[in-house]
């Protein structure tokens, strides 16, 4: 009997073991952090947002380890084209989706995630700084209708500079390119001009043709006299000059990170009513001009991937956001606004897997 009753015991014991071992699994998968199931993502697109992205993405590996992310600095066309043919997770886009891409393929959500100026970049000879510049005459100078530095409606905006009598070079995106969008929607909307119109590609009728931001921004400082159009990034940390721009408001404003701040800030309202509306030209006494949003664009439905991938999207998109930002300004990219965040959480909400929420 006394036998018995210790094996009786002994069970019991490796019951009440058993069910401790569940409850600690348990209790882990429960608390387990987000993000944990091993994942590998391929996304790309602008190169707009390159220098930002890149830093998130090592930030998030630190935190999430088994997440492996890259993203191609492709452009926006190509990295929309990436995502369209489902070869890349997410794209990155500085312009919105037209109206016909809109009606071919349904579904796609569109994320605000950072913002940043498009600046006047040059290499004149002679003017290290302070280059005034309006709207109408960067339109007539990419146009090729102003062809010297020393044209009269330059100087008159620029005295006390010595400006030389060489020949402009225009410098200008060759790939299908969201600074492009960006550049051209502002001198549509501020300049009349103007006679190209926007698009994230252009019928340039003069002028060198790179690749990307980094490549116009080697064109530039590896060329006597030229100018070209940048992500503010990409001049500041190669040491390219960039011009101070007449905005709405008539003061001649310098591009900064204050500067570039306030036109996001005032173009919050505009975004929060048309996620594809034009930013461009934004009213305020300290506004930069020629400031953007840019985009992250992912299917609403992302069945189509395995889900521990489409989790892994959902939740780095989530961090981008939120505490992405925290990293954006010390690379030169205002933080979003409250209000675009906001704008951005009601995106990433819509994600699903088999028609349910991702996050």
């Amino acid at each position: 009997m006394k036998k018995s009753t210790a094996g009786i015991s002994k069970l019991s014991i490796i019951v009440v073991a058993i069910v401790a071992l569940g409850a600690i699994g348990a209790i882990y998968y429960m608390t387990m952090p987000q993000g944990d199931l091993p994942a590998s993502i391929t996304a790309g697109g602008a190169s707009f947002p390159y220098p930002i992205m890149t830093k998130w993405i090592s930030e998030y590996n630190k935190l999430h380890p088994s997440i492996q992310i890259t993203y191609q600095s492709v452009g926006s066309g190509a990295g929309l084209n990436g995502l369209f043919a489902k070869t890349f997770a997410f794209a990155g886009s500085d312009a919105p989706l037209t109206d016909s891409q809109m009606a071919e393929q349904p579904g796609v959500i569109t994320i605000p995630e950072s913002g940043g100026g498009i600046v006047i970049a040059y290499n004149v000879t002679g003017i290290t700084a302070g280059l005034n510049l309006t709207a109408d005459i960067i339109a007539n100078i990419f146009q090729g209708n102003i062809t010297k530095w020393n044209d009269p409606a330059i100087t008159a905006i620029n005295p006390g500079k010595v400006l030389p009598n060489a020949d402009i070079v225009t410098v200008h995106r060759q790939d299908s390119s969201g600074t492009t969008f960006g550049f051209t929607d502002y001198l549509t909307r501020a300049s009349s001009a103007w006679k190209l119109g926007t698009g994230k590609t252009v019928n340039w009728p003069t002028g060198l043709g790179a690749n990307g931001n980094s490549g116009v921004a080697s064109v530039i400082q590896n060329t006597p006299n030229s100018v070209g159009y940048l992500e503010f990034f990409y001049a500041h940390n190669n040491s390219i000059p960039y011009a101070n721009v007449k905005n709405k408001d008539g003061y001649f404003i310098t591009p900064s990170l204050t500067s570039i701040s306030l036109a996001l800030k005032a173009a919050a309202p505009v975004i929060a009513n048309d996620i594809r509306a034009s930013v461009a030209n934004m009213p305020g006494k300290d506004v930069y001009p020629i400031s953007v949003f840019t985009y992250i664009m992912v299917y609403k439905n992302m069945s189509y991937m395995d889900q521990a991938t489409a989790q892994g999207v959902a939740r780095f998109l989530w961090w981008v956001v939120h505490d992405g930002q925290n990293y954006s300004e010390s690379l030169l990219y205002p933080k979003l606004p409250s209000e675009v965040v906001t704008i951005a959480e009601n995106a990433l909400k819509q994600l699903q897997y088999n028609g349910k929420p991702l996050l």
